[in-house]
């Protein structure tokens, strides 16, 4: 089996590059510091040279603003951005609403929603979690009620990435209280702008702002707006679900952290010997190392599957899965390979990599939660995989 990438995706491996080193400024921190938090402005300048360049949404049907290139270039792109902490994206427009209102919106809503997004003009978030609804996505009890022409919405939602600069939010509400949990939910496109909607930060616990929870208070929005049939959102959100679940940017992510360790334990003596030569050290980066590939492969085996016109389930969350349990390998192994000083953060004079590997671990707890936890993931391949029954 042939696992090299053609000539003309190597190219365009390459013009990425280019661009980041032409656009980061020599200083750059990147991610682990959210530059999004830091610094919108900049974020946005980099999305609208982007989109100018077409790379934002090339995978994208030429209609609405794409380039109709491959799922496996587009992971190209968005594993360069990540590895070089790169700002700009909206992976929540891009990867996730885009491909979804392209199965299931009406064609009135994609020319309203899709072209902003290719342009790099707005700003998505996510409406799924609640206080009260963890794992189990379908007990929701955001609220809607149809009113006339518009829907009025009360509720909550909880751990909503980039909701405090979002110009749109994808919501799932309950519109059949009387229906089964997964029968009686909608999937409506609603405006940040619109009166009754107030978006409270939360801090986590490595001191970044991409939380949020948002309180919707009589929240009224055009019936127009719902994509799919009403009280059947639930399949909607579940592909959304497979177009999530299927990044790169877990393996990009780690190799980058993994290759700033390894730099570490190159310069670092112990006992006048540098770290690298430790057997412990070399084995535990090469096992790391080992996983990172296997994410990788598992991811770009995803997009290869989108980029035949399928829509990966299992083996969406099959990469989900192992690539965030990958990330959350590499930053344990990284602080086992700094030792104490790990503990220290990003303004104290002897941290190690400023930091980073300390937020990195922290932050990485999160990546097993978030667009559904291991063990949900687990039941998805067990369930739809390989045919088992539920427990």
């Amino acid at each position: 089996m042939d696992f090299q990438f053609t000539a003309e995706d190597e190219a365009f491996r390459q013009d990425v590059r280019e661009f980041i080193r032409q656009e980061l400024p020599a200083d750059w921190e990147g991610g682990g510091r959210y530059p999004e938090e830091d610094d919108w402005d900049f974020t946005l300048v980099l999305r609208k040279k982007m989109a100018e360049k077409g790379w934002l949404t090339m995978h994208w049907p030429e209609e609405y603003g794409g380039q109709d290139a491959s799922a496996v270039r587009s992971a190209i792109f968005s594993e360069e951005l990540t590895y070089h902490r790169t700002p700009g994206r909206d992976i929540f427009g891009v990867r996730m609403l885009g491909p979804t209102l392209m199965i299931h919106g009406s064609e009135e809503q994609k020319l309203a929603h899709l072209p902003p997004v290719a342009r790099g003009e707005i700003q998505w978030c996510q409406g799924y979690s609640e206080p009260e609804s963890g794992s189990d996505l379908a007990s929701l009890s955001t609220r809607a009620v149809l009113d006339g022409d518009e829907y009025v919405i009360n509720g909550s939602k909880i751990w909503t990435s980039m909701a405090h600069h979002a110009d749109w939010i994808m919501l799932l509400t309950r519109t059949d209280p009387e229906a089964p949990k997964h029968r009686g939910i909608t999937f409506i496109l609603v405006d940040m702008k619109t009166p009754g909607i107030e978006v409270r930060p939360i801090i986590n616990m490595s001191g970044r702002h991409e939380f949020n929870q948002i309180m919707l208070d009589n929240v009224r929005v055009p019936r127009a707006n719902v994509v799919g049939e009403e009280n059947r959102g639930w399949y909607v959100a579940v592909t959304l679900l497979d177009f999530e679940r299927s990044g790169i940017d877990y393996s990009a992510s780690a190799r980058r952290l993994l290759d700033e360790i390894k730099d570490y334990a190159t310069e670092t003596t112990q006992n006048g010997k540098p770290l690298i030569e430790l057997p412990w050290v070399r084995s535990l980066l090469a096992d790391r190392y080992i996983d990172c590939e296997v994410a990788r492969l598992m991811a770009y085996n995803v997009a290869y599957m989108q980029g035949e016109g399928l829509v990966p389930n299992k083996e969406a969350s099959m990469s989900k899965v192992f690539g965030s349990e990958t990330v959350q390998r590499v930053t344990a192994a990284g602080m086992e390979i700094v030792g104490m000083y790990g503990i220290l953060g990003r303004d104290e004079k002897w941290a190690p990599l400023k930091g980073r590997v300390q937020e990195a671990w922290m932050s990485a707890f999160s990546g097993t939660i978030a667009a559904g936890t291991s063990e949900i993931q687990r039941n998805i391949i067990a369930s739809r995989g390989l045919g088992l029954p539920r427990g």
